[in-house]
C-alpha cells in the first residue's frame, strides 16, 4: 500500500484527527541515510510528524521543520513536512545504537536524550512562526503532544509507530494525531481517552494491514466520525545545483574564497538526499564573482 493521509473529524464532538501510513517514506528515508533500527526509529517517528505538521498548514507553499536537538548520542534530528504532506528529513548519527529497553523495545528516548523540540512554521510572512519546549521523554509522540498544548494551546493527542524488520528495512510506520477543539464536551473528552488507553501501537495495526479508515474508528470509537480527504505522501527532496550555489553564495566572500584557494575540486553534499554537488575552483571563483558584485 502506498503512503496516505487521511484526516476527519466527528460530527457534533468536536474532534479533529489526521492518521499517516509511512512505511515507504521512511524506508526510503533509511535507504538515503544508512539508518540502523534506532536511528530509523528516531527519524521515522519525526518524518510522520513532519507529514501530519505540514498538512495541516493552509497555505499552498508553506512548510513545517521540526527540529529535535537532545544530548543524546543519536544527536540533533531535523524534518521538513510541505503543506502537501511530502517529507525529507536527516539526523547527526544514523549508525547509533543502543541496547533495547527493558520491554524488548528500541531505547528512542535515551537516543535523542533532554533537549528542547523547535516547530517552525514557514506560511508565507515576513517572519516564519516558531515554537519551543523542553522534551518529554525523546520518544516523540510526546514531546508533540507537549509542544501543542503549550506552544498552541490545543489539546492532542499524538501516537508514532516504526516497526523495524529482522533485516532492518521498515516493516510498517505511522502515525495519528488528534485534537480537541474548542467547546468539547467533557463526557466527549473522557470517552476519547478511554479509547486511547485501549488501544494497541498503531505502528502494530499497521503491519497487521489496518486500514488508516480503521486505526481512526479505533480511536474515535462511539463517535459518529466523518472522513475527510485522503492524499498521497512521500519522501521528496527539493535540493537543485541552483540552490546549492545560493547557499554557497550566502556562505560570504571569505568562505568562498578559501574553499577555491585550498582546493582544485569540492563537493557539497546534501543533507536530505545525500545527492553530490561538485564545483571545480573555476566555478567556485565564478561565484565568489557574484558575490562580490
Amino acid at each position: 500500500m502506498s503512503d496516505t493521509l487521511l484526516r476527519a473529524l466527528t460530527r457534533n464532538a468536536g474532534i479533529q484527527i489526521v492518521a499517516a501510513r509511512t512505511t515507504g517514506l521512511v524506508e526510503r528515508a533509511r535507504e538515503i541515510h544508512g539508518t540502523l533500527p534506532l536511528g530509523s526509529a528516531a527519524l521515522g517517528r519525526t518524518l510522520t510528524a513532519s507529514a501530519m505538521l505540514g498538512s495541516q498548514l493552509k497555505v499552498e507553499d508553506g512548510s513545517v521543520t521540526v527540529q529535535i536537538r537532545g544530548n543524546g548520542p543519536l544527536g540533533a534530528i531535523v524534518c521538513v513536512g510541505d503543506s502537501d504532506g511530502f517529507v525529507r528529513g536527516y539526523l547527526q548519527n544514523p549508525a547509533c545504537d543502543l541496547p533495547l529497553r527493558e520491554d524488548g523495545k528500541l531505547d528512542v528516548g535515551g537516543g535523542v536524550g533532554r533537549g528542547y523540540l523547535m516547530v517552525i512554521k514557514d506560511i508565507g510572512l515576513k517572519d516564519p512562526v516558531t515554537g519551543t519546549v523542553a522534551l518529554t521523554n525523546g520518544e516523540i509522540a510526546a514531546d508533540l503532544t507537549r509542544y501543542f498544548a503549550e506552544s498552541e494551546q490545543i489539546p492532542s493527542a499524538c501516537a508514532l509507530g516504526v516497526l523495524v524488520d529482522t533485516d532492518q528495512s521498515i516493516k510498517a510506520a505511522g502515525g495519528y494525531l488528534v485534537q480537541l477543539m474548542p467547546g468539547v464536551r467533557n463526557e466527549d473528552i473522557d470517552r476519547l481517552e478511554k479509547n486511547l488507553a485501549q488501544i494497541r501501537p498503531v505502528s502494530a495495526l499497521l503491519a497487521e494491514g489496518q486500514t488508516l479508515e480503521q486505526i481512526i474508528e479505533q480511536v474515535l470509537d462511539g463517535f459518529d466520525v466523518e472522513f475527510l480527504q485522503t492524499s498521497e505522501i512521500g519522501y521528496r527532496c527539493g535540493c537543485s545545483r541552483h540552490k546549492v550555489e545560493r547557499a554557497l553564495i550566502s556562505m560570504g566572500r571569505d568562505e568562498l574564497k578559501k574553499m577555491a584557494d585550498e582546493q582544485e575540486k569540492s563537493e557539497v553534499t546534501c543533507q536530505f538526499c545525500d545527492k553530490i554537488y561538485a564545483f571545480t575552483r573555476e566555478e567556485l571563483q565564478d561565484l565568489l564573482t557574484q558575490a562580490e558584485s
